[in-house]
């Protein structure tokens, strides 16, 4: 042991924590009142960076920081693809590359609204605000799918203008619109408000969702028929005038100078 170990008396610890291969040190901390998660890992990486570690040393966020961390890093990938999976799988419902637009236009009041009320009740955009949010792409989009659903029927089926086809819709469809969006809404406001153990976990979805359905309802019901209605006449010019191109000139019939 001599030969190649310097042995002396001393204490040291009973165990060493071992992260992967490497021994590893865990600093824990909490947050003050005023501040989020955001900003503490943010600074702790300032404060890492301004150390200057060698190689040998490297620095890692577990738990709910290295959850946060994960989250915001596939946050945009996540909801880019939740929304292409739903235009096409609307798409391929209704026949038409235009109308899952005219739906899916449902969605910016729904965040807006959902970023707005965060802000305004001083509550960060936590992991839990962000399922949120992605939980309204489901409940939003219905409001656009109930209406465009119908109109495209009476169009199809009984001759319907645009126009008529759509304000049709908006008047037969208005009540069940009202009453599965207050249903969400009210099931949102006990999480919103609501106090005791693990309440201010719960607290960023409920204002998420109250917020984000609250604006969507007020807003949709006036836009949606007007984006129907700009689409579907932008989708008629489209084809009238794929038809004329490919018509072309007519030949002249036989024996006919």
């Amino acid at each position: 042991m001599t030969a190649f170990a310097q042995i002396q008396p001393g204490t040291e610890a009973l165990s060493i924590n071992h992260q992967g291969q490497f021994p590893s040190v865990t600093v824990s901390f909490n947050l003050a009142g005023n501040a989020s998660l955001g900003e503490a890992i943010e600074a702790i990486n300032k404060t890492a960076k301004e150390m200057n570690f060698p190689a040998s040393v490297q620095s890692s966020f577990q738990g709910t920081a290295a959850a946060f961390e994960n989250s915001l890093s596939n946050e945009a990938l996540l909801i880019l693809a939740a929304l292409v999976t739903v235009y096409i799988v609307l798409g391929v419902l209704y026949e038409s590359f235009i109308h899952p637009i005219t739906i899916l236009s449902t969605l910016p009041s729904a965040g807006v609204g959902a970023l707005l009320s965060l802000i305004l009740f001083h509550q960060n955009l936590s992991v839990v605000a962000i399922i949120g949010i992605i939980l309204l792409i489901g409940i939003v989009k219905k409001n656009g799918i109930m209406m465009v659903d119908f109109a495209l029927e009476g169009e199809r089926q009984r001759g319907l203008n645009s126009t008529d086809a759509i304000y049709e819709a908006s008047l037969l469809r208005f009540r069940p619109i009202m009453m599965t969006t207050m249903a969400a809404l009210l099931g949102g406001i006990p999480l919103a408000v609501g106090s005791g153990i693990g309440s201010e976990l719960r607290r960023p979805l409920g204002i998420a969702m109250v917020g984000g359905l609250l604006l969507s309802q007020v807003l949709t019901l006036y836009t949606t028929p007007v984006i129907y209605i700009f689409f579907d006449n932008l989708s008629q010019r489209f084809s009238h005038s794929r038809r004329a191109t490919g018509a072309g000139p007519q030949p002249a019939p036989a024996g006919e100078a």
